[in-house]
């Protein structure tokens, strides 16, 4: 089952990699484009990054191989696969884009923005993990714990938002 999905995220990268060569040609006609989809993509993550963690809040108090516990196992499941997964690469490859073009990387901003990106990927890489986990009826953690980690995202994406429109550095 696992394999079917690495497969549809590596047609997802491929497709987005394939638009962006499409829309390198038009050079800086095409930056307001790929910015307003990059802002669409990281919505679309950040609202996964902060719900699928209170699912695994309401699927701790779920009694295990219950109907309750396999319908968010469903949903943890679609959540991650379906929307986050090529939110994030939507993101980090648009993003890669608009850096390249508007020469970024030399910022200060911009480095300790692309650190908490990167935070944020492995945060999304400890959700993926989770629902394995929960899929394997194998999860240790309290509701407690994931009300507390529920909160990372949100401290990722104020600091994020604030480096990018402020540019403090």
């Amino acid at each position: 089952m696992l394999h079917k999905y690495t497969r549809k995220i590596v047609l997802t990268t491929i497709i987005f990699a394939s638009l962006l060569l499409i829309l390198n040609s038009f050079g800086y006609k095409a930056y307001p484009w790929v910015k307003a989809v990059h802002i669409v993509a990281v919505i679309a993550w950040m609202a996964g990054l902060l719900y699928l963690p209170r699912l695994f809040v309401y699927h701790a108090g779920a009694q295990v191989e219950s109907e309750v516990s396999e319908t968010f196992k469903i949903m943890e499941r679609r959540l991650l696969l379906i929307i986050m997964n090529p939110a994030m690469i939507a993101t980090w490859v648009l993003g890669g884009w608009m850096t390249w073009h508007q020469e970024w990387y030399y910022s200060g901003w911009f480095i300790v923005k692309l650190m908490l990106v990167f935070i944020m990927s492995i945060v999304h890489g400890y959700f993926y993990i989770t629902v394995r986990t929960y899929a394997e009826n194998n999860n240790k953690k309290s509701a407690n714990y994931w009300r507390l980690v529920n909160e990372i995202p949100t401290l990722l994406m104020i600091t994020i938002i604030i480096l990018v429109v402020v540019k403090p550095f």
